[in-house]
């Protein structure tokens, strides 16, 4: 068996595995909700365009505005149509717009006269969707990365506590070990990710969400991808070294705050400094914080088009580097069951194990 076929192989193995824990399943359940409920939710409770009663005369302009049009004989029908719940409201001579408790702003804006309106930044973006961007980039790159990083430190350790990565390395190679955790826990992040914009997608066309918006999210998706993907490896790296320096799970706290650090610090500094142009350039080039950094940058627009395949290539180079050293601690400490392993004695002593 080579490398590649063992890779697969362990891969596949993971998979399986993973599909069947119930954890992991729940959480991809509550995601889809939550991005269901997200994009759903807020058409539901906005509800339809009110319901008028009017007489046949005036019913044009609030046909023209797409409201619900209920033709009455008078004023006092549409009056007694308001009071017995028939309708939103009504518009009787004046024009007076009658309502229960609250005013109708569709019917008063249909029946209004607005001036004209010229905007000086018509491609502006929202100030609640400028938040919201960068906090959705910065979340699903947090809990994706935490979450599955977990999983693949949890489940070395646990190889190691049971003794049976004795087993599995006398039967694959130490690399092709690692190799197949990490490409398992990348294809299932992406999974998930991929079934939680889907549901978005299809919940914003249910709820009759702004095309434009995803116009203008298009290419900063586009650009997400390949830069999670290097990260995410970039950090898988890292928990697959922190598990491997220990052989219980009581002291995966001790050695994994530094990768923990690297994922929350980039987290808050995103969400925090969204809006100052100088620090997102800055965060868009650094390793830990381009996944986020540079997608949210195209989209505001402050990215210049050669920006991001430089800060690709930065992250390409940087995700290397820590796979391979990661794969060196991996190596080094896998097979120590005596104690926490030190970075240093994994990184002097790595197992050669073919």
């Amino acid at each position: 068996m080579n490398t590649m076929q063992a890779t697969r192989l362990v891969a596949a193995r993971e998979i399986r595995v993973k599909l069947r824990d119930k954890t992991f399943l729940i959480s991809t359940v509550f995601f889809l909700l939550l991005a269901a409920a997200a994009t759903i939710l807020p058409a539901v409770f906005a509800g339809g365009p009110s319901t008028v009663a009017v007489t046949e005369q005036a019913a044009g302009p609030l046909r023209s505005a797409g409201l619900e049009v209920r033709v009455v004989p008078d004023d006092r029908a549409a009056e007694r149509a308001v009071q017995d719940g028939d309708v939103d409201a009504a518009v009787v001579a004046g024009p007076t717009v009658l309502a229960l408790d609250e005013a109708p702003d569709d019917v008063v804006g249909a029946l209004s006269t607005r001036p004209p309106v010229r905007l000086l930044d018509p491609d502006a973006v929202d100030p609640a969707v400028a938040f919201l961007v960068p906090f959705a980039f910065a979340f699903i790159f947090f809990v994706t990365s935490q979450g599955f990083g977990v999983q693949i430190a949890q489940s070395i350790i646990e190889e190691k506590q049971t003794r049976i990565v004795e087993i599995l390395v006398a039967a694959v190679p130490v690399r092709a070990l690692l190799a197949g955790k990490l490409v398992a826990g990348t294809l299932l992040a992406l999974g998930q990710i991929a079934l939680v914009a889907l549901v978005a997608l299809v919940g914003m066309a249910f709820g009759g969400g702004d095309g434009g918006l995803l116009s203008l999210l298009a290419p900063a998706i586009g650009w997400f991808l390949p830069f999670f993907l290097l990260g995410f490896v970039l950090i898988a790296a890292m928990w697959a070294a922190a598990g491997a320096l220990v052989n219980r799970l009581e002291d995966i706290g001790g050695v994994s705050m530094p990768v923990q650090l690297t994922v929350m610090l980039p987290f808050f500094a995103v969400i925090f400094l969204h809006d100052n142009a100088t620090a997102m350039r800055v965060l868009s080039y650094l390793p830990f914080s381009a996944p986020t950094a540079m997608p949210l940058r195209l989209f505001t627009g402050d990215a210049a088009a050669w920006e991001p395949v430089v800060a690709l290539v930065l992250l390409l180079a940087s995700a290397a580097a820590f796979l391979l050293a990661g794969a060196r601690v991996y190596e080094g400490a896998l097979l120590r069951t005596n104690g926490r392993t030190s970075i240093g004695t994994a990184w002097r002593s790595r197992e050669t194990v073919a």
